[in-house]
């Protein structure tokens, strides 16, 4: 039977009511299920077992969080050059600053209508896990079919292939993200805490904190399996680029051979993680049309979820500044590069192995002195205020701000120190601030933040660059989002 959490974490979830007494302001006069379609866990739920969290782990260190697909995109850009109107990022009348623009919008509107139309009614029944084995499917499929991309005239569907590998590698992000708040719930740790609780054994404050300790565990931890995976990835990449540096398919038979590892160790998730279906979908509800309902009412609830909705707005700030100066620093790392996917290669192992080793190191730190995820998160922001400021450093002199080569190196090392710790705190704090049961939902929001993050800042820089001629006069605009996060209290959101 369906039951309420026994207890929500006071200092994250003060103001939040039971997940199953969520509603719209009572005046309104409608009947409570025409303003929230009711989600719910359950005691009941299958016990974590080791096989399924390192399925989850495994997954984590295959294909996915580990730029397969992004990795294409110096691969699109070769494949795409004086193949049709506005398509050319190499052609002598491009203007060098081009970084594949072309799909960000079709990108953004199919996400948004995954997001927000069906991603909340993964929250209920079997759906979740047949809509994410579906993305995953879609996504492995896409990356194959890249095989086919030999021949510039084939540019059209270069980009067809983007669009869908970029739109479900996206959605595969968000969903495998929104599991593991579930699966902290259900390991035989958390279980004792909850049954200790229960009794009365240990105080309400002791638990919230060996409960968030818990989903950090295991964000931290598949955090550091991803960036392992990344690192495999990367090796596989040079078995082939390296003997075959002269073979013009090779970035394409790199794409397999990353695919095929994803696949590999992916597909275990699917085979042995344990059900937990979420509720029945309302009666007189369909799949279709209950995401944008159930969003509408927690939007009327947010006097219940204010920090909530907070935390949202400020990574979104904090994301879109953090997106822009990731596409600013690639574009000027590509240009000096000249988009050699065996150099991004390269970089890419020094960021995945200082990656690996903070993400160990912050968690050590936290675990040790039980620092809150909040703070921890907040120190991780730091390194994003200052890397578009030494990106502003470039608009007056050559000599520093992203000129030279060992800055790029330097940019790569320093991002995977604060970096990979920042991603693992993020979804940690939307699983502390996301009701129990409808974690598709808010983590669907979280993910749409984020990509709309994506397609907001890049388009605003790239205005500014197309105006201005010169690639670090977009710095000053990410400085500003972020600063504005900071503003705007995320320490209290």
């Amino acid at each position: 039977m369906s039951t309420s959490p026994p207890f929500l974490p006071s200092a994250l979830h003060k103001e939040v009511v039971q997940a199953e007494d969520i509603k719209s302001d009572e005046s309104s006069g409608q009947d409570a299920l025409n303003q929230i379609a009711i989600s719910s866990i359950s005691k009941d739920e299958p016990l974590v077992t080791r096989r399924e969290l390192w399925s989850y782990y495994r997954c984590r260190s295959s294909g996915l969080y580990t730029n397969s697909v992004p990795g294409a995109s110096p691969q699109q850009q070769d494949m795409i050059p004086v193949a049709g109107p506005g398509s050319s990022c190499l052609a002598t009348t491009a203007s060098g600053q081009c970084v594949v623009p072309w799909g960000s919008g079709t990108n953004f509107a199919i996400m948004t209508t995954i997001f927000t139309t069906i991603g909340s009614a993964a929250d209920y029944g079997t759906f979740g896990r047949w809509l994410l084995f579906v993305v995953t499917v879609v996504c492995w499929a896409a990356q194959y079919a890249c095989m086919a991309l030999t021949t510039p005239n084939r540019w059209v569907l270069a980009m067809v292939l983007y669009i869908i590998g970029f739109v479900s590698y996206g959605a595969t992000l968000v969903f495998y993200a929104a599991l593991f708040p579930r699966l902290a719930r259900n390991t035989p740790h958390a279980r004792q805490l909850r049954e200790k609780f229960e009794n009365g054994e240990i105080s309400p404050e002791f638990y919230e904190q060996e409960e968030s300790l818990e989903k950090n565990r295991i964000s931290n931890i598949s955090t550091v399996h991803s960036n392992i995976g990344y690192i495999i990835t990367l090796l596989l990449n040079l078995t082939l680029l390296l003997p075959m540096t002269n073979n013009p398919k090779v970035d394409n038979y790199v794409l397999v051979l990353v695919t095929t590892y994803w696949v590999v160790l992916g597909i275990w998730w699917f085979i042995l993680q344990e059900p937990r279906p979420g509720p029945s979908l309302p009666e007189g509800e369909h799949y279709t049309t209950i995401g944008w309902k159930q969003i509408w009412a927690a939007l009327k609830t947010y006097k219940h979820l204010p920090y909530t909705f907070v935390y949202l707005f400020s990574f979104f700030l904090l994301a879109d500044g953090l997106n822009t100066t990731g596409t600013l620093v690639s574009i000027c790392q590509n240009n000096k590069f000249s988009f050699s996917f065996l150099q991004n290669t390269y970089l890419g192992l020094s960021q995945a192995i200082t990656s690996t080793i903070s993400t160990l190191a912050f968690w050590y730190i936290q675990r040790y002195w039980k620092i809150s995820t909040k703070k921890m998160f907040v120190v991780t922001n730091v390194v994003t205020i200052l890397i578009p400021l030494w990106g502003m450093i470039g608009i007056w002199t050559e000599k520093l701000g992203f000129h030279n080569v060992w800055e790029f190196w330097a940019y790569n090392i320093v991002f995977g120190i604060f970096q990979a710790p920042y991603y693992a705190f993020s979804q940690t704090m939307m699983a502390e601030l996301s009701p129990p049961g409808f974690d598709n939902m808010f983590f669907g929001l979280f993910g749409l933040s984020n990509r709309a993050s994506s397609m907001v800042g890049p388009n605003v820089i790239q205005a500014i660059i197309d105006k201005t001629g010169n690639n670090w006069q977009g710095f000053p605009f990410p400085l500003c989002v972020v600063h504005g996060c900071f503003d705007g209290d995320l320490v209290r959101g």
